[in-house]
């Protein structure tokens, strides 16, 4: 096989480049300007921009050097598949690669499937490549394995492939229908042993069809930035139409797309010749290309508004049908006859324009869908609404409905005005009635795919008041955004900047926030009150941005509990957070270590510093991470009033500091949460020290399973019948205090001016005398006791009834009670309804995980509607039947 020749008939030109339709792959190869794309497989970060052998070649290489006989190579439009197929065969010919073939054969299937008529392999080949003799053929057919056969166009390719509905030949001078030949070699039938390469968008064909799939990603940025700069001669004007490009339109998956890439440097290289400015939007970007296409046509208004409405009825029919393509008797249906000359410039013309065989289809799906918009607005003879029209085109078109809002807005389509005249006001009108009612019932609801559709209309829009019209109060923006790629992010950060601030920025379950998409939400999350990043993952890269939105803005709550952040993150969000408004921080789960402590130390310690409710807890920074943040508290600038350190792997050795720090004239701090840490009896004594000194501000101490014992009561109770102590909430939950130890705790509490209003004592195996001794203390009339928690103790209905007793006695505070898993039956109900009736307080009952059957609800029921102060009663987890279910319902005070 004269490669020579082969050589020849690759690289002749065939049409030319177009603004829609690319850059021609023979003049990419002969001007050395191919740039290979990536794979999935390939590192994204891999440049290799001047390397021969790119991630996709060495894809394809690899993949046809081996056992393996067939090869698709999957991509979407415009994604650089012809290109890469061509440079293949170009490559073979030079005798770069590739040369374990002998012969190669490059077939478009788009131009077979129009064969009529019975024909052998051999005529094909000879057909399509009249360079190979008849002579020559012999040998060509004796060794399929030298043969490579490259397919172009698969997803263009009309008839089937499924070898069930063909009777394959293996005969390659037998005559066969067409479809029975290309079925016949692509399952191994004909030429068996033979290699193919197949290049397709993704499509129903490759149901039956099988081999290696090699998928195309197209341009990622380092290509996009070597393609700009060799499409402009300018290093100056190709980086101002990158940045351009990157941050107006390198959100969306097309931009990928090489012959995308084209279309926009073609475009910007005209608007920025002529000084004009470089769009904003996806929809003024086609308007600007409209406008290009249309006026060197040199029609006039009339004429030009006729093109583009029989251009719409095409659009309309490829997408109702799903037809790639149309022939000329519908294209003259459509009313583009008179047209036909011109035709070219906004549709790809495959054959002779003269014959009835050449077909015409849209290069650019986008470019159909825009058309069908600019149409629909241009009509005035149809009165069919933009609601009945999307129903109509929903799933065959992605952006339609954004390029009508961007359409919808008259500074945006004053351009194509000029060319088409005005616009049918009553279409207009009638998408934005149709948009402004279904986005507020959207945005009522808690869908966030058509929350971020909203969004995306809205950015196209490019309209400030009309967001802060579709954006009202009863908007419910403040559900869960998470897991946004980067085309949300824009449109949600347009919304956002476009309102001025957020109560609620909801990022919950971001699986992974990316440094591009935290660039972009970056003004977003300074104009939001409040950020919620709970259970999501932060790259290494997405943190610098939220630092820096902290540092300039609004954010008063930040939450990012569950992000396993890190000590190196945390480091980075630290230099944002020592000069803010942020009020609240809740690290929980995020793996810091004693050195985060460090970076935490010197935030709080900030004169600019304002927080003052921090969360770190379930962080393993141990008793040498506290003692260092203890110095943050011994500092006059430090203002925090709340600190909780749940289960944070702190013994007694860190707390002489904490309490010499909660003395020290300086500390602020009210609330503290020790939780779940083995503290013990001498850590609680230490901290007794500080609650009896007169600059000791504590107000909350929250000491639940510390591994605490009756030993270090007695110092709680010096503690609490201190004249300097405040303290008002204690927690002792699961701790076993026993009887003397709770019953020191009542002597105290008892007291009169002992400032406790809340007491927990839950799971603390209490015992019915200390259940009588704190019924006679809330009768006392000395108790301030508004809340307390005596729950998982199983003292029976007999300890509980000191409780009914004492909540119907008029000198009883309580306003919460709790006494779930306390072994209560139905004989107590009697007790419990007379004491709620009497008591003028109570507000909540816990009654969880008791024996309550369903003979208990009616009264239950009749209470809680005859007692106005009550609020909430708990019955969950009780033995109650469905019959019981039936009834509850009547009563919404009472969970079940």
């Amino acid at each position: 096989m004269d490669k020579n020749t082969v050589l020849t008939h690759i690289l002749k030109p065939n049409g030319m480049s177009t603004i829609l339709g690319g850059e021609l792959p023979v003049s990419v190869i002969n001007n050395n300007k191919y740039i290979s794309q990536l794979t999935p497989e390939a590192p994204l970060t891999d440049g290799n921009v001047d390397d021969n052998l790119s991630s996709l070649d060495h894809a394809i290489l690899a993949a046809l050097s081996g056992e393996i006989r067939t090869v698709i190579l999957m991509g979407a439009e415009g994604s650089g598949k012809t290109t890469a197929l061509e440079k293949l065969v170009v490559d073979w010919a030079r005798g770069e690669h590739l040369q374990n073939f002998a012969y190669v054969f490059y077939f478009r299937l788009r131009e077979i499937s129009s064969l009529e008529g019975m024909l052998s392999l051999e005529t094909l080949m000879q057909h399509h490549h009249s360079h190979i003799s008849s002579e020559s053929m012999p040998r060509v057919l004796q060794k399929p394995e030298d043969v490579l056969f490259v397919f172009d166009d698969l997803d263009q390719y009309k008839l089937n492939l499924d070898p069930s509905v063909h009777t394959l030949c293996s005969d390659p001078s037998q005559a066969v229908s067409v479809s029975c030949l290309i079925a016949s070699l692509l399952h191994g039938s004909l030429l068996k042993g033979a290699a193919f390469m197949v290049a397709t968008r993704p499509t129903g064909c490759l149901t039956c069809l099988s081999g290696t799939r090699v998928e195309v990603l197209g341009f990622l940025k380092p290509q996009r930035e070597a393609y700009f700069n060799g499409f402009f001669t300018d290093p100056v004007a190709a980086n101002k139409a990158l940045m351009h490009m990157e941050k107006t339109l390198g959100f969306y998956d097309f931009c990928t797309s090489p012959r995308f890439c084209w279309t926009v440097c073609s475009i910007y290289k005209t608007l920025m010749n002529a000084g004009a400015k470089l769009p904003e939007t996806l929809s003024q970007l086609f308007v600007d290309i409209l406008v290009h296409l249309i006026q060197p046509l040199s029609l006039d208004k009339a004429c030009n508004r006729e093109l583009v409405l029989a251009l719409g009825r095409m659009a309309s029919h490829c997408s109702l049908g799903q037809h790639l393509s149309c022939t000329k008797e519908e294209l003259d249906s459509f009313g583009l006859q008179r047209f036909i000359a011109s035709v070219g410039v906004f549709l790809q013309v495959d054959g002779d324009l003269e014959s009835d065989t050449c077909v015409f289809s849209f290069t650019s799906q986008l470019m159909q869908e825009f058309i069908l918009a600019v149409s629909f607005f241009l009509d005035k003879s149809t009165s069919e609404g933009v609601e009945k029209m999307l129903e109509e085109h929903k799933g065959h078109a992605k952006f339609l409905d954004l390029f009508l809002s961007g359409l919808s807005e008259p500074i945006q389509c004053r351009p194509l005005e000029t060319l088409l005249g005005e616009l049918n006001p009553d279409q207009v009108m009638n998408f934005k009635s149709w948009f402004k009612s279904s986005s507020e019932e959207t945005l009522k609801g808690f869908f966030k795919d058509r929350h971020h559709r909203c969004f995306h209309l809205l950015h196209q829009a490019q309209n400030k008041s009309l967001v802060k019209e579709i954006i009202t109060p009863s908007a419910r923006i403040g559900i869960s955004y998470g897991d946004l790629n980067l085309q949300d992010c824009v449109a949600l950060n347009y919304v956002i900047t476009c309102l001025g601030e957020m109560k609620l920025l909801n990022l919950y379950r971001t699986r992974n926030l990316t440094e591009e998409q935290a660039e972009v939400l970056a003004p977003a999350m300074s104009l939001s009150h409040k950020i919620l990043l709970a259970d999501s993952s932060l790259s290494a890269g997405a943190v610098p941005h939220l630092a820096s939105a902290l540092s300039r803005g609004l954010t008063e709550k930040l939450d990012i509990t569950y992000t396993r952040l890190g000590e190196e993150k945390f480091k980075i969000l630290c230099a944002g957070l020592r000069d803010c408004k942020l009020h609240n921080l809740n690290l929980q789960v995020c793996r810091l270590t004693e050195a985060s402590c460090e970076d935490l130390v010197l935030v709080l310690t900030s004169a600019a510093s304002q927080l003052c409710v921090c969360d770190i807890s379930f962080n393993e920074f141990e008793d040498q991470g506290l003692m260092k943040l203890c110095k943050a508290l011994h500092s006059p600038h430090c203002r925090l009033q709340q600190l909780y350190l749940q289960s944070c792997e702190l013994t007694a050795a860190s707390m002489e500091a904490l309490s010499a720090a909660l003395c020290s004239g300086n500390s602020e701090l009210r609330e503290l949460g020790l939780a779940r840490n083995t503290i013990g009896d001498s850590g609680v004594e230490a901290l007794c020290k500080a609650l009896q000194h007169r600059l000791c501000k504590l107000q909350s101490l929250k000491l639940s399973d510390n591994e605490l014992t009756g030993v270090c009561c007695p110092h709680l109770m010096e503690s609490l019948m201190s004249e300097h102590c405040v303290l008002s909430e204690l927690d002792l939950s699961v701790n076993d205090l026993g009887q003397e130890g709770v019953l020191l705790l009542c002597q105290a509490l008892s007291q009169p001016g002992c400032p406790m209003e809340k007491l927990g004592l839950k799971r603390c195996e209490l015992t019915q005398p200390v259940f009588k001794e704190l019924g006679s203390l809330l009768r006392s009339g000395n108790s301030q006791l508004k809340s307390l928690f005596v729950g998982v103790n199983q003292v029976g209905n007999q300890g509980v009834k000191h409780l009914w007793d004492a909540v119907a006695h008029p000198s009883c505070l309580l306003e919460e009670l709790d006494v779930e898993m306390t072994a209560l039956t139905d004989s107590c109900v009697e007790d419990l309804c007379a004491a709620v009736r009497a008591s003028k307080t109570l507000k909540n009952l816990e009654l969880r995980n008791n024996s309550l059957t369903d003979a208990s609800v009616p009264a239950l029921i009749r209470v809680m509607e005859d007692s106005p102060n009550m609020q909430e009663m708990n019955l969950q987890y009780n033995d109650l039947s469905e019959e019981a279910f039936n009834m509850l319902p009547e009563c919404d005070k009472i969970r079940y």
